[in-house]
């Protein structure tokens, strides 16, 4: 049933290869949570830094074994809210778009372009029709945190961006990311999307903070994207995630403030209830609960 939201933080990090990895938690431990939208990409590890809690879930599973297009996107996310995270910290590796946004660069983009292709996008469907806005997408509190929080671990931060999602998992051809840039967008990854969707879905505040691995394909002068080179740059960065992620735990204050995301579903929900599907509805009890579980203590 609905697991309400606390006044004390409890941060929710979605990590890709490896960027979540080594971050010594307090009293931390291993669980297995199911989901009712299948399995997720693995079990979640809870502990704290210093008085904020945190739930880490690795979004490709253990050794990295599920690509971007199998991860269950859905299933991650309502497992998060059902350990009743306040807040998601997205860490991915990105390319970058754009000149001034070196290699190492860490990045908070706040805008999405959709390029994904099959993926399952909503909680909601045919009996609980649903249309949430993400006109703004991403959390600023959380993400101008985690930008400062990126800075005093002594990264070089660019605040803002568009990224664009791609469906993967090969990279792009030159064509491509230059039609990229002209659209405006300033870094490409292959996770975001339906992550940050499902998360406003889900009524949580959702924020990413990307490394730039590489300048993608669009400059002529460059050799195509490697993994290896990947790799590479993000092995020697990957202490700086680590160490803003603590930093992060250090900035947040000690009282979790309301955000108008906690209340994302009021009046998105356009199905009567009497019209409702019950089968659908019970499914959607952590997701959704708050609306559709009103009288449940929490």
């Amino acid at each position: 049933m609905y697991s309400g939201k606390s006044r004390h933080w409890h941060i929710g990090v979605i990590g890709g290869s490896g960027l979540s990895g080594g971050i010594e938690l307090e009293n931390a431990q291993e669980i297995a949570v199911s989901s009712p939208f299948g399995e997720p990409s693995g079990p979640v590890v809870q502990g704290r830094i210093g008085n904020v809690r945190f739930t880490f879930l690795a979004r490709h599973g253990q050794g990295h074994r599920i690509p971007p297009s199998r991860i269950n996107y859905r299933a991650n996310i309502d497992v998060l809210k059902r350990c009743r995270v306040t807040d998601i910290l997205s860490l991915s590796a990105i390319g970058s778009l754009r000149e001034e946004i070196a290699p190492g660069t860490f990045v908070t983009p706040d805008q999405f372009i959709d390029r994904t292709e099959g993926r399952e996008r909503s909680f909601f469907d045919t009996g609980l029709v649903t249309h949430v806005s993400i006109a703004d997408p991403v959390c600023p509190r959380l993400a101008g945190t985690a930008a400062q929080a990126a800075r005093n671990a002594g990264a070089a931060v660019h605040e803002g961006g568009c990224y664009l999602a791609m469906e993967g998992p090969q990279f792009s051809t030159r064509a491509e990311s230059r039609m990229y840039r002209a659209w405006g967008a300033d870094v490409i990854g292959m996770t975001a999307m339906p992550e940050a969707r499902l998360a406003r879905e889900a009524e949580l505040p959702y924020a990413l903070l990307g490394m730039a691995t590489d300048y993608d394909a669009w400059r002529e002068e460059d050799a195509g994207v490697e993994a290896s080179d990947i790799i590479a740059v993000m092995k020697s960065n990957v202490d700086l995630a680590r160490r803003a992620v603590r930093e992060l735990a250090l900035l947040l204050p000690e009282v979790r403030e309301p955000s108008a995301i906690d209340t994302a579903l009021d009046n998105a929900v356009i199905t009567s209830p009497a019209m409702r599907d019950p089968k659908l509805v019970a499914r959607l009890d952590a997701v959704a609960g708050r609306l559709l579980f009103p009288d449940v203590e929490e």
